[in-house]
């Protein structure tokens, strides 16, 4: 007698499911190419050119790249080129691959033989990446700057500190200039300590060869470093403004210490208050427009007597009523103008009247 069939449990068709999604044809390996960056710049000063560039993070099939290798920097003449060659350079490869972006850099140093008169000369840079086997995916984007010849800084750069700020004073440059460039001295501050610097001021260059310059945004009481620069700005049609920068003068290093009193005030009146009131005798005057004015002190006296203030702090208005007058005396009067940091001002020139 056959035994009975037993009934099994019907799990062949997700099984046989599951094994029909793992099929599928196989990845290629990736080359691990980094992807060429497309934001190459480039900045020239003097006779050095700094480029930076993104160093990429991804290859050409849009992998991570795993490793990196050098940057190979290609300079050429001509507006663009379609190859490398010989690179005149390499920036070494980061030590390690993060997704976090970074920021390559290199400085190629322009050799007289590549720096040219002619105003509309051009040389061309691009980068290329490579990976840790020396194989790349071709060139970055390409930039260009000038191949004129950088003027030297402005010479004899000093500053001196007034009471109307820095005074900043140098030597021009005296170059024969075509139509086409123009010429411009920038002035920078930088506050002690600190890494940003501000523009003070663009000066055009001219036939006169001794410049002047009042640096008059400064905060008292604080150390400043100045330097100015060269800048030759290139112009032609249908192109931006090109600028080469030259090097730095050197710089030189000013205590803004304020010991400078604000300016005397003028024009004093003194005109008595008139008969049928309280004896008084009102004071007014031209106020003084310094920025760091506090206000102004009232000094008195009669004829054959020193001077004598009259206020023991500073009045903020132009103007100032003396009540403390007697009859039939006749009073002298000045005003001397002080800024926040105590500094007075001479005398004004007297002004009388008499009480009758």
């Amino acid at each position: 007698m056959r035994p009975p069939l037993r009934k099994l449990p019907a799990l062949g068709a997700p099984l046989l499911l599951l094994a029909c999604a793992t099929i599928g044809p196989p990845k290629p390996p990736s080359l691990d190419l980094p992807k060429p960056p497309s934001d190459l710049r480039a900045k020239r000063k003097g006779d050095k050119v700094t480029l930076t560039w993104t160093v990429p993070t991804t290859t050409t099939d849009r992998q991570a790249a795993r490793s990196l290798g050098p940057t190979r920097i290609c300079r050429g003449v001509e507006p663009k080129f379609e190859q490398c060659g010989t690179p005149v350079g390499q920036a070494p490869g980061p030590a390690r691959t993060t997704v976090t972006q970074k920021t390559g850099s290199y400085t190629d140093i322009l050799s007289g033989n590549l720096q040219s008169e002619n105003s509309s000369a051009f040389i061309a840079y691009a980068v290329e990446v490579l990976n840790a086997d020396g194989r790349g995916a071709g060139l970055s984007n390409q930039v260009r700057v000038p191949s004129v010849k950088a003027l030297p800084p402005p010479k004899d750069f000093t500053a001196q500190v007034t009471g109307q700020g820095v005074v900043l004073s140098w030597t021009g440059v005296t170059p024969s200039t075509p139509s086409q460039v123009r010429l411009v001295y920038r002035v920078y501050r930088r506050l002690e300590g600190a890494q940003q610097q501000i523009l003070v001021s663009e000066v055009p260059a001219g036939p006169d060869q001794a410049f002047t310059l009042t640096d008059s945004s400064i905060e008292w009481e604080k150390t400043f470093e100045y330097h100015a620069e060269t800048v030759t700005i290139l112009s032609s049609a249908g192109q931006p403004e090109a600028r080469v920068e030259s090097d730095d003068s050197p710089e030189v290093k000013v205590f803004a210490d304020d010991v400078f009193p604000p300016a005397v005030p003028s024009g004093l009146q003194a005109v008595f208050s008139g008969p049928g009131q309280q004896p008084f005798i009102d004071l007014i005057w031209a106020p003084v427009t310094d920025v760091d004015l506090d206000g102004y002190y009232i000094y008195r006296h009669e004829e054959g007597t020193p001077p004598v203030k009259l206020n023991a702090q500073p009045v903020k208005t132009p103007a100032y009523r003396d009540t403390s007058v007697a009859a039939g005396k006749s009073y002298l009067y000045s005003v001397s103008a002080v800024d926040v940091r105590g500094n007075e001002s001479a005398r004004s020139e007297e002004a009388g009247e008499r009480v009758p």
